[in-house]
């Protein structure tokens, strides 16, 4: 695996990540989950679906994610067809309409960075020319294919440290729960706690939840963490 990290922001109007659990009003995650995020990166590189799931496992890639505009979460009504009563026509019968109006969770205006390595030298190639000439093969969106994303490259970095689990650093990534050893809790932040999916089998069976650890206004978060990285940037992540 390369000893550098692409970085690139991406962001739109609005994003639903849907939770798993929930089916007659979709709430959404707060941040991208892994499982998404694969997908984006998959999109613009161009690889289908029928494949990108057995090139970005964890063994292959290595993801983190930086919340760079604050959460904040709306709620609005989506026309869905109705086919409550087992059938579906144009026109309404009796007490059937042809649609039925859902409240669906949503984020507005979210913005991240993504930093990505990979394994493959070509797939990694690959991903920053068309992110370098912001060129995607596939259209990429924010959970569900109606919003649209766009993307931004910031560059190509190269990791100069490992951090020290002993030493308290300041995180700019997202924290997934079980490399923590100690985080410091400083006035003015609000921190969230999700269970995403992080791995995905060909047959889009999850195979793998964590519990993340997030500043709902992107701040960075100090801690002492196991598995984390500085960037010559500055920036430090650790990976999904």
């Amino acid at each position: 695996m390369p000893d550098k990290v692409l970085v690139f922001d991406v962001w739109g109007d609005y994003a639903h990540f849907r939770k798993y659990y929930t089916t007659s009003s979709p709430l959404s995650f707060s941040i991208p989950p892994r499982t998404a995020l694969i997908g984006l990166i998959s999109a613009i590189v161009g690889l289908d679906k029928e494949e990108y799931l057995s090139r970005m496992t964890k063994k292959k890639a290595l993801v983190s994610l930086r919340i760079l505009q604050p959460v904040k979460k709306i709620r609005l009504g989506i026309n869905l067809i109705n086919t409550k009563d087992g059938y579906w026509i144009p026109v309404k019968r009796g007490f059937h309409e042809p649609r039925t109006q859902i409240r669906f969770e949503f984020l507005k205006d979210p913005k991240y960075r993504i930093y990505f390595r990979h394994r493959e030298e070509d797939l990694y190639r690959s991903l920053r020319q068309n992110l370098s000439l912001h060129k995607s093969v596939y259209t990429p969106y924010l959970g569900i294919s109606e919003l649209l994303a766009n993307f931004e490259y910031v560059g190509e970095f190269a990791i100069v440290e490992m951090l020290r689990e002993e030493e308290l650093s300041y995180i700019h990534s997202v924290l997934p729960l079980d490399t923590i050893s100690e985080i410091k809790l400083l006035e003015g932040y609000k921190f969230f706690k999700e269970r995403i999916p992080t791995e995905m089998l060909p047959g889009r069976v999850v195979t793998e939840y964590r519990e993340v650890l997030y500043e709902a206004g992107g701040k960075p978060i100090q801690a002492r963490v196991k598995g984390g990285m500085k960037l010559e940037n500055g920036e430090c992540i650790v990976p999904l």
